[in-house]
């Protein structure tokens, strides 16, 4: 899966050198503050705490500012720190200070109002979570590493021979009910890819020179940076390589209406072709499935070769580190499938990774990481609106949302997380926390704080709320300058500001995300009190509800 903004390569600022959508109508009720309980808050710039509201009963005091002269503000975040993917509860953060039918500032957010997902990403949710049904048939009580297998004898490895040609069954529309057969033809052959290209392809599409170059950017910018980051590929077919098919079979996946208005299906790896119970009766192999270039549109909407060359590198990168988390954690150990949001997560990571490869080639690296600031992006401009702990409906922000933490995290622990998080039974949040060693409730509380506070301008914030590799205010500031269509803030994430006595927002906390607040208070400001409340009560346990804060000024 990928995203492409057409034409748009802007500069990009780094800081190195270079489940389920809940009813709208639900209601909020605020329990009465236990005063006794109230956690009372003394904070310096740049201190901050997390706070879980069954220690209190949801009500945080903070102190009156003692400075006549100066100004205080705080950045405050109700959020979602855990719980089942997919999973929300309703949430008020109000003043104390306000009459109880106050009408809050922000209300829980119509279905009507979330966006969805374009067909490339609906598509790719639906392999993933093909995956995961399938993969439950695989696992084995937990033990150490055991090989793949591929049926022939070990040691027997056998590439594909230029010219040879082999018949693939391919997934022909987009919930895999139907399959074609293709013939296709080894037109190049890399260290660790070999290329095929469906002998129907129309005769317009990539010359053999061309092939050769996408065939040494898979080797070198994809298969060579995605097993460094993630661990080996399974060979099953003992043949040495994965396979990239190029086939108007991919193509016409979309029709080209569909196309216009949803987007198209750049490639896709199809997890049968390695699951052992059905691999023998797809393609038993590791292959990625492509586009070919159809500049007169006569399979879908128009794709010149120009385009094929640009969009599949992030395409197959993403896609192969599906193909390894695979391999890691099914056929080598035995275990079920990652979770989807995670899965996703490092995939767009490892684009990231991809573009970074080509440094100090900043323009190559923008064609990697704009669409993933564009992700991005519609994330920060209303996390309260989506997961970070996504499931059910994917959505461009989602993926945003599990990019930036995945970045945050290798920030903060080390490149080598990736190869942990890969490389391991385990799943999910758990995963997360047993290779950062902290609570994921812990890391997603620091993340959701650093999202604001990391590059702030005028701000020192402690280091484990930065990221170090991205200055993404400087990143976003550029790409509005440059496209303000496709990025309409010069930094998106935008808090509800109000007075420490005026705050009143309202909604839902979905799985690892939250709501941004900054409660301000003028010169010699008396102190005011927060109650934090669910529907009823306080906000359900099984989302782990926490209030973090940050003293800014």
């Amino acid at each position: 899966m990928t995203y492409r903004i057409a034409g748009l390569l802007p500069a990009l600022a780094l800081a190195t050198a270079c489940g389920n959508e809940p009813a709208a109508s639900t209601a909020v009720t605020l329990r009465p503050c236990a005063v006794a309980l109230a956690t009372s808050l003394t904070l310096v710039v740049a201190g901050d705490t997390t706070i879980d509201p069954a220690s209190d009963s949801g009500c945080v005091t903070f102190p009156k500012n003692v400075s006549a002269s100066d100004s205080a503000e705080y950045l405050v975040i109700a959020q979602a720190a855990g719980g089942p993917p997919g999973d929300s509860t309703a949430f008020q953060l109000r003043s104390a200070a306000l009459a109880s039918g106050s009408a809050p500032a922000r209300l829980p957010a119509a279905a009507a109002l979330r966006r969805h997902a374009p067909i490339p990403v609906a598509f790719d949710h639906f392999l993933r979570e093909l995956a995961r049904t399938h993969g439950a048939s695989l696992r084995a009580p937990p033990g150490p590493p055991r090989p793949a297998t591929s049926g022939r004898p070990a040691g027997t490895i056998t590439p594909p021979g230029l010219g040879t040609l082999h018949t693939f069954t391919v997934c022909a529309n987009q919930d895999c009910s139907v399959f074609k057969p293709v013939t296709a033809r080894v037109r190049a052959l890399g260290a660790h890819v070999a290329l095929y290209v469906d002998t129907l392809a129309p005769a317009n599409g990539l010359d053999s020179a061309a092939l050769v170059t996408l065939t040494r950017t898979f080797d070198i910018h994809g298969y060579v940076v995605d097993t460094v980051a993630f661990g080996g590929v399974s060979d099953i077919d003992s043949n040495g390589v994965v396979i990239a098919l190029m086939t108007p079979v991919v193509n016409s996946l979309v029709t080209a209406a569909a196309c216009k208005a949803g987007g198209y299906v750049a490639g896709f790896f199809f997890p049968l072709d390695l699951d052992p119970q059905t691999a023998s009766q797809y393609n038993h192999g590791e292959i990625f499935y492509t586009i070919v270039a159809d500049p007169s549109g006569t399979l879908s909407c128009a794709h010149t070769v120009a385009d094929v060359e640009f969009t599949l590198p992030a395409t197959f990168v993403h896609e192969l580190q599906h193909i390894i988390s695979f391999n890691q954690h099914v056929l080598i150990r035995g275990s079920a499938v990652e979770d989807i949001w995670l899965d996703e997560a490092l995939s767009s990571f490892a684009e990231e990774l991809a573009g970074r490869s080509y440094f100090p080639d900043t323009a190559t690296f923008s064609q990697y990481a704009v669409p993933l600031l564009y992700n991005a992006s519609l994330y920060l401009a209303a996390p309260d609106d989506y997961f970070l702990l996504q499931t059910g409906d994917t959505v461009l922000a989602e993926f945003g949302a599990g990019w930036l933490y995945m970045r945050y995290l290798v920030d903060q622990f080390g490149s080598g997380l990736s190869n942990k998080l890969e490389q391991t039974v385990l799943t999910g949040t758990d995963n997360v926390a047993a290779q950062t060693g902290l609570p994921f409730a812990t890391t997603v509380t620091r993340w959701a704080l650093a999202l604001w506070v990391s590059d702030l301008p005028g701000f020192t914030p402690p280091p484990a709320l930065t990221y170090t590799s991205w200055s993404f205010r400087r990143t976003f500031a550029s790409l509005h300058a440059q496209d303000p269509t496709d990025f309409p803030s010069a930094f998106p994430l935008a808090p509800v500001a109000d007075s420490g006595t005026g705050i009143n927002v309202a909604g839902f906390l979905r799985g690892g995300s939250g709501s941004y607040v900054q409660a301000l208070q003028g010169p010699g400001a008396a102190s005011f009190t927060l109650l934090f409340s669910g529907n009823g009560g306080l906000p359900a346990s099984t989302a782990v509800p926490r209030l973090s804060v940050i003293r800014i000024h």
